[in-house]
């Protein structure tokens, strides 16, 4: 298979992260769509690879896309801040417990969708629930989870906990 998806929500209040994101090979649409992410930059929607610190990007190479404009320094540094270290060490830690083969990282890449609401205020939170929605999501990409039949038998005790009614 040329792409994995994973989904995760964790948390709650304005700090609650869910995560959206493919896993694939560099040269086939996972690639693709991480090139495009860095190439193609718009006004509130500024694209960035995870790293663990400045000089030191993660493996597979991950590129964090906004799943909301961005519309302020505060949400951006949010952004740049604890979410772009939650999601860096997610990806390194899923590498460390072999989630991700090691020896794939090379030929991977990760497209990351992050959320960051436009009143949330504590980063702590904000990092917690980034790297579990990392690390959920990313665990359930490579695991194929969840399975047409889990999807079915949970269809109807589904509740969507943003459904508006």
């Amino acid at each position: 298979m040329s792409m994995y998806v994973g989904e995760a929500l964790t948390g709650d209040g304005n700090e609650v992260a869910h995560i959206d994101l493919l896993i694939g090979s560099k040269d086939g649409p996972v690639g693709v769509a991480f090139a495009n992410a860095l190439a193609r930059q718009s006004a509130g929607h500024s694209n960035l690879l995870a790293v663990l610190t400045p000089n030191v990007a993660v493996k597979p190479s991950t590129v964090m896309i906004t799943k909301v404009t961005i519309k302020g320094a505060k949400q951006a540094v949010q952004m740049f801040g604890p979410a772009q270290a939650a999601v860096a060490n997610a990806v390194a830690d899923s590498v460390k417990s072999g989630v991700i083969p090691k020896d794939k990282c090379e030929d991977l890449c990760i497209v990351c969708g992050v959320f960051i609401h436009w009143e949330a205020d504590d980063d702590k939170k904000i990092y917690e629930y980034n790297y579990q929605a990392t690390v959920d999501a990313i665990a359930n990409a490579m695991s194929g989870k969840p399975s047409a039949d889990e999807m079915l038998a949970g269809q109807e005790s589904a509740e969507h906990p943003f459904k508006g009614f």
